[in-house]
């Protein structure tokens, strides 16, 4: 695989840590709120 220079490889993963991060903030409250009002059985 390519990497954009010496940081090529960092950077990649920065950027789909941020996406991970990013999407975890964004469904965690949605989760709890569905818990929340949706009795589970």
């Amino acid at each position: 695989m390519w990497d954009g220079g010496a940081f090529g490889g960092y950077t990649r993963w920065a950027v789909v840590f941020l996406i991970i991060f990013v999407l975890f903030f964004l469904l965690v409250p949605t989760a709890i709120t569905t818990c929340r009002t949706v009795p589970v059985a």
